[in-house]
């Protein structure tokens, strides 16, 4: 008699769509939070300090640090940007393609490009200027809220994080893989307002408008897979001899 199958797999995967859910929930009515508070004019003076706690008393020009921290910063804004961004996603993209995943590298295209999409048409909506409090340390030319960058590296390595983790077994590579993936998106963030080009506050609301939209993504593939309509994860023995 064939033993039935174990319900405890199913168990944790409806409560890793809970939890899920539930941070989905807590990014979006963070970044409204933000919304109201930035309209209102209310974050003005978090803002302020923690802008100009990055830079040396009495010189707006000269960021915290010794030159090579400048030069890190820089760096790590780089992987940040529209460019690196959409070079990520189409390098992961074609990788998805040639692996015979067609559908599930579709999949990650149209969530990239649609939260890029999203950020510019946040950023025309609500028209908040960058800082002028100090000397921005990199050439920027759009509107500020919500940053661009933290929003853009949340949806994009947060993404391919997850997409990682659905077709690893070991919870070692899982954990580095999320680690990662989390540890750029909060860098990215952290060197716009380093750099002087971003409110604080523009950057929590990108990673919580970022992160919401990583984990939707996330739901919607769960969602296609079990339907058929992309490709499921593969299994560990098939992962591991392939």
């Amino acid at each position: 008699m064939p033993t039935p199958p174990s319900p405890r797999p199913r168990f944790f995967a409806e409560l890793g769509v809970l939890y899920a859910l539930i941070a989905i929930a807590a990014g979006l009515l963070g970044f409204a939070l933000l919304a109201d508070e930035v309209i209102e004019g209310e974050t003005h003076g978090f803002d302020e300090a923690l802008l100009l706690a990055f830079r040396a008393p009495g010189d707006t020009a000269d960021p915290l640090g010794p030159a090579w921290l400048e030069i890190m910063m820089l760096d790590i804004t780089a992987l940040g940007s529209t460019t690196v961004l959409i070079l990520v996603t189409l390098i992961v993209t074609g990788f998805l393609f040639m692996d015979g995943k067609r559908a599930s590298a579709l999949f990650v295209l149209l969530a990239t490009a649609s939260g890029g999409v999203m950020s510019t048409l946040l950023k025309l909506g609500f028209e908040r200027p960058r800082p002028d409090l100090v000397a921005h340390l990199v050439e920027v030319h759009t509107l500020s809220f919500p940053s661009g960058h933290a929003m853009g590296a949340a949806l994009t390595y947060l993404t391919l994080g997850v997409l990682i983790v659905r077709t690893e077994q070991k919870r070692r590579i899982k954990a580095y893989a999320l680690t990662v993936a989390v540890t750029l998106t909060l860098l990215i963030g952290l060197s716009r307002v380093y750099l002087g080009v971003h409110w604080p506050t523009d950057v929590l609301a990108g990673w919580c408008l970022g992160g919401a939209w990583a984990l939707g993504c996330w739901l919607v593939a769960l969602r296609l897979q079990r339907h058929g309509d992309i490709e499921p994860e593969e299994s560990g023995a098939g992962a591991r001899e392939g």
